[in-house]
C-alpha cells in the first residue's frame, strides 16, 4: 500500500483514539518514518496496574517497503529525576531483512466447530530481529544418579525482541482484525526475496 494520504491520515487517527499523548507519539511516528510509504499499521494501548498506580502505554508498529518501525511510549510519575510527571517515546527502526521471525498465535473458543474466517479470542503476535535474546540456561546433568562431575550447563536461547497481546475482549474485534492484518503483511514483507 502507497503512502497516501488516507493511510497517513488512518495511522494519525488511530494514534488519536488511543487516547495517549497523541501529539508526542504522531511526531515521534511520523519523524521515524519520514517520507516512506507506509504499508500497514498496528496502534495498541494498553493499561497496566503497578501496586496502587495506573500505567498507560501505547506502542505503534508500522510497516514500510523497507522497514519495521516500532515505537513505544510510556508515562512515569514524577519522581527523584523529574519534579513533574512525564512520558518516554521511543522509536526503533529495522531492516525488513533483519526479522528473523513472525509469530502469530491465535486463541480460538470453541475449536470443534471452528469455522474459517471466525475471529480469534485472542492474538499475540511475537517478532524477532536479533536485539534482545532471552538465554535459559540449567546444570546439565547425565543419567547417572550417583555422577558428581560438573556437567557444565545447557540451555536455550530465545528471540524476544516483541511480543504484543492483543484480545477481543480487552481491546475490541477491530484491534485483533488489525492485529492479524498487520501480521501478514510484516511476513508477506519478510517473505519477500528483495529484503
Amino acid at each position: 500500500m502507497a503512502k497516501t494520504s488516507t493511510t497517513t491520515q488512518g495511522l494519525r487517527a488511530a494514534i488519536e483514539r488511543s487516547g495517549y499523548y497523541p501529539a508526542l507519539v504522531a511526531e515521534a511516528v511520523e519523524a521515524a518514518i519520514g517520507g516512506e510509504a507506509i504499508r500497514s499499521y498496528l496502534v495498541h494501548q494498553e493499561t497496566t496496574f503497578d501496586a496502587n498506580e495506573v500505567r498507560r502505554h501505547v506502542t505503534v508498529l508500522v510497516l514500510t517497503g523497507n522497514r519495521f518501525i516500532v515505537s513505544h511510549t510510556d508515562e512515569q510519575n514524577a519522581d527523584t529525576t523529574s519534579p513533574t510527571p512525564y512520558a518516554t517515546t521511543s522509536t526503533e527502526s529495522v531492516k525488513l531483512g533483519r526479522i528473523s521471525s513472525v509469530v502469530v498465535s491465535r486463541v480460538v473458543a470453541n475449536p470443534e466447530s471452528y469455522a474459517p474466517g471466525t475471529l480469534p479470542r485472542e492474538v499475540v503476535l511475537t517478532i524477532g530481529w536479533g536485539a534482545v535474546a532471552r538465554i535459559d540456561l540449567e546444570p546439565a546433568a547425565c543419567g547417572d544418579p550417583n555422577c558428581e562431575a560438573d556437567h557444565g550447563y545447557t540451555g536455550s536461547s530465545t528471540a524476544d525482541d516483541l511480543s504484543l497481546r492483543v484480545s477481543e475482549a480487552g481491546d475490541g474485534p477491530e484491534t485483533v482484525r488489525q492485529a492479524l492484518a498487520f501480521a501478514q503483511s510484516l511476513s508477506e514483507a519478510t517473505a519477500d526475496p528483495a529484503h
